[in-house]
């Protein structure tokens, strides 16, 4: 099959809304034309066109493999990232994992140099190399599978969050590590108390340290709230409006989920968030007990999951699937992970439509046909 263009400029420097195809199938259908959408074409060039870099980014460097096969390590600082920039011009596209924070900085001065810039799952790498059975690992052989995903798979490109997300999600973790130190604090202080020692030096330092965490976590909580009310305050309200989501809850979904703008679809979210179920059959003899993937946050999936508690009894929606699951005989912590599923379809519904939760509001499905 050939394929041939009737427009005979440059596909890249002008691109006319349709182009007429000329299809060879041979003897039977020598002139056959079809009229085809040019979007599908300019892809399909501009992908042809990229030059793919794959980034291995360290603590100290980051190793490049250029569109060339080529290696190449650099400082994981400003100088470093001038040296580099000096191998890209406007068709380059970079792909790197989202490593932790070491990431953070390259991929914004990239941007910031209009280059475009994919920060993918490292998971996805790691399954696209465990498809082509390698088994050594080096940072030159990482950067050089990271450069071929890209070229095979396209990734999107990243925008890097405004200062207001950065600095919520800044606040969040650090709230998270010190209720994780807090808990700590008060397990010692329980494994005392249960050893029969209730004064003590140890014990009056451990009781002064939760009161100190429990303050501190109020203050930055309550900064929290300022940063997203500032950033988006009409979302909180309205996911504030579905019964069963509180302030707490709102703001850390919020927060996680950059104003739910990551996300297009109800399944997308709840995967993120871990509750998504995970089946195991496979056969007649593999039959895996079904279970959630807890991915993802589990600070906020706990809180989901209590948020359920009240959803069952004063959100319409949430207590119908909670009726109607437990009269199947099923258990009901199996029924209060669909109520968190429900609640989190309700705010992605709530955050994309900009309306307030109404309970006897219902989709409207328009035949097109």
């Amino acid at each position: 099959m050939s394929l041939k263009l009737e427009n005979k400029d440059n596909p890249l420097s002008f691109l006319p809304q349709f182009w007429t195809v000329h299809w060879a199938f041979g003897a039977r259908f020598k002139d056959a034309r079809s009229t085809v959408d040019c979007s599908f074409i300019t892809q399909l060039c501009m992908s042809k066109c990229k030059e793919f870099f794959g980034i291995d980014i360290s603590k100290d460097v980051f190793d490049v493999v250029d569109f060339q096969e080529i290696h190449h390590q650099f400082k994981n600082d400003h100088s470093g990232f001038k040296e580099f920039g000096k191998l890209l011009d406007e068709n380059s596209h970079c792909v790197m994992e989202a490593t932790g924070c070491y990431y953070q900085q390259l991929a914004t001065w990239l941007y910031s140099r209009s280059i475009n810039v994919s920060v993918v799952n490292p998971l996805s790498v790691k399954r696209f190399i465990q498809m082509r059975l390698r088994t050594s690992k080096t940072d030159k052989l990482d950067a050089q599978m990271i450069r071929r995903y890209g070229e095979a798979e396209q990734p999107k490109l990243w925008n890097p969050p405004s200062k207001l997300i950065i600095e919520a999600t800044e606040l969040h973790k650090f709230i998270e590590l010190l209720v994780r130190q807090r808990a700590a604090l008060k397990n010692k202080l329980h494994s005392l108390k249960s050893m029969g020692i209730t004064r003590s030096p140890v014990v009056t330092s451990v009781r002064r340290q939760i009161r100190t965490l429990g303050n501190e976590i109020t203050d930055l909580e309550l900064k929290l709230e300022s940063v997203i009310k500032e950033y988006q305050p009409d979302l909180l309200t309205r996911l504030c409006s579905i019964p069963g989501i509180g302030k707490r809850t709102a703001i850390f979904l919020i927060v996680l989920t950059h104003g739910f703008e990551k996300f297009e679809t109800s399944r997308q979210l709840i995967s993120y968030f871990g509750l998504n179920p995970i089946i195991r059959e496979s056969g007649s003899s593999v039959r895996g007990k079904s279970r959630i993937s807890k991915t993802g946050n589990t600070h906020v999936r706990s809180l989901l999951f209590m948020c359920a508690f009240t959803a069952c009894k004063h959100n319409k929606s949430c207590s119908e699937i909670y009726q109607r699951i437990t009269a199947k005989g099923k258990c009901k912590k199996l029924a209060l992970i669909a109520v968190a599923n429900k609640l989190l379809k309700q705010s992605l519904a709530i955050a994309k439509s900009g309306l307030y939760y109404d309970e006897n509001y219902r989709s409207v499905y328009v035949n097109l046909g």
